[in-house]
Formats: structure tokens, C-alpha cells, sequence
């Protein structure tokens, strides 16, 4: 049974000198494949030697909407051009996020925008970071969808079940994190069971970050994604070996610029 990391953060800190074991658990715990996500593109050299460094292990380019005022709004020229290295697979993440608000709104979503415009140019899809700012999130997704359709999914899903019906209608993908598993996740499990189809569900980590139960609290690593997946399954009335295949598949649907490995 193979499972997908479909979004995780292995630049980050609280890995640092100890890769290779992070590594290492997740493919004992049959996670086949991460994807390693770049939030400010000055750490693209890091993110890029982690993907080179790792079969198991790819990534995707961009500026999260928290760090767009500190790093500028890139060029979707300079965007399209990092995509062309052979590990880059996805765009982002990017997206709106007024919760915090670490950067002008109206700066983010520029940014938001160019993001969906690379992963046109380039056939990769866009990842979505949103919080807070479900409205302008759908009205962004939904202008830019009106010129034909783009890869893409929303990532941590964490929103209500209206947004992940805009998604699904516009084509999208919706990504689960550990917050699904969660005692006070109750409107997010309602709106994966209700709303969104089975194919087009992914899981991910968000690692370092939101530990699923029953390790909440602790530092979350792409290992424990299987528990994510198991709440998943539950709430869809599948076993884990389907829902893990299913996912899975729908990784690779997405992620199209990710080589299959071949015990998969």
C-alpha cells in the first residue's frame, strides 16, 4: 500500500540534520512519494537540493502569500522558467491568507494571480495556501478559470464545504492534512464526506506542522500521513488499501511530472 505526501516542508528548520531518517521512515511507512514545498524563493537552491537529493522526494516553486511582502511579487516569467527543472512538479504554494495578514492583501492576491498564470504556461498545478479569505479566494479561482481550466488544488484543506464545491466545480483537487483528524474538525469532515468526490482527494502533512492524532502535538514528518489517509478512508466507507490507491492515483493524475515509481 503506497501513499503520497503530497505536501510537506523539509527546508524548514526542524529538520535540519536529520533528512536522511525523515526520509527513511517514510518510505519504511510506505510513502513513496513527497513533495516538498518552496514558500520564498530564496530558499529555492534548498528545496531544489533536498528534490536532487532524494529519488523519493520532489518539489514545487513559489512565494507563500505570508512572505510576498518580504520577497516581492514574482514574474510569472521567472516562475516558468524554475518549473523547467526536471524536479519541480507544482506552483506555490500561493494563495490568500487574511488571518495573519503579513502581507497587503491586494499584494497577494497579484501575487495569487501570477502564480495560476505560471501553472497555465507551464501545464504544473498551483497550490493553494487560503485562510480566512474564502470570498476573494473563489473570485480569484473562478476569474482565472473563466480563460480554461488549470491544474490545481487547494492544500491543508481547512475551509467550508462552499469553497470545496467552487473547487471541484472549477476541476480542482482538495488536499487533507491533519487537521481532518481533529475533535474539533467536525465541519471539514462533513465537507470531505459530503462534498468531495472521492477522486479528487489527495493527502498530505504540511510537515512540520499539524501533527495528526494520534501524534498531535508533535512535530508532524511525511511518516505520518497514514493516519490522515485512515480518517480519510473512514469517513469515505472505504478500507485503507482502497483509499490509499485512490489517492494515490489521483496524485499522479495531478502531479503528472512525478515518475510513478515503479513498485507503484
Amino acid at each position: 500500500m503506497m501513499l503520497v505526501d503530497s505536501h510537506c516542508h523539509l527546508d524548514f528548520d526542524e529538520f535540519s540534520g536529520e533528512l536522511d531518517e525523515v526520509v527513511a521512515r517514510a518510505n519504511a511507512a510506505g510513502v513513496g512519494v513527497m513533495v516538498t514545498i518552496c514558500t520564498r524563493l530564496t530558499a529555492l537552491d534548498t528545496v531544489l537540493a533536498i528534490s536532487e537529493r532524494y529519488p523519493s522526494v520532489w518539489c514545487a516553486v513559489g512565494v507563500h502569500p505570508h512572505n510576498v511582502a518580504e520577497q516581492g511579487v514574482p514574474t510569472v516569467e521567472r516562475l516558468v522558467e524554475i518549473a523547467s527543472h526536471p524536479r519541480v512538479v507544482g506552483i506555490g504554494e500561493t494563495g490568500l491568507d487574511y488571518f495573519y495578514d503579513r502581507s497587503p492583501r491586494e499584494q497577494q492576491k497579484e501575487s495569487f494571480r501570477v502564480h495560476i498564470e505560471a501553472a497555465r504556461r507551464t501545464g504544473l498545478p498551483f497550490i493553494v495556501h487560503t485562510r480566512d479569505a474564502e470570498e476573494d479566494t473563489a473570485a480569484v479561482l473562478t476569474e482565472a478559470m473563466a480563460d480554461g481550466p488549470v491544474p490545481g488544488l487547494l492544500h491543508c484543506f481547512s475551509a467550508s464545504a462552499h469553497l470545496a464545491e467552487i473547487a471541484v466545480k472549477l476541476g480542482m483537487y482538495v488536499s487533507l492534512s491533519g487537521i481532518l483528524t481533529f475533535r474539533t474538525a467536525e465541519t471539514i469532515r462533513d465537507a470531505v464526506r459530503d462534498v468531495v468526490p472521492v477522486d479528487r482527494l489527495l493527502v498530505e502533512t504540511d510537515a512540520p506542522f499539524l501533527a495528526p492524532v494520534p501524534k498531535r502535538g508533535k512535530r508532524n514528518e511525511p511518516a505520518l500521513v497514514r493516519h490522515t489517509a485512515a480518517a480519510a478512508a473512514q469517513l469515505k466507507g472505504m478500507s485503507e488499501e482502497a483509499f490509499a490507491k485512490a489517492s494515490t492515483d489521483n496524485f499522479f493524475r495531478i502531479f503528472s511530472k512525478v515518475a510513478r515509481p515503479a513498485a507503484a
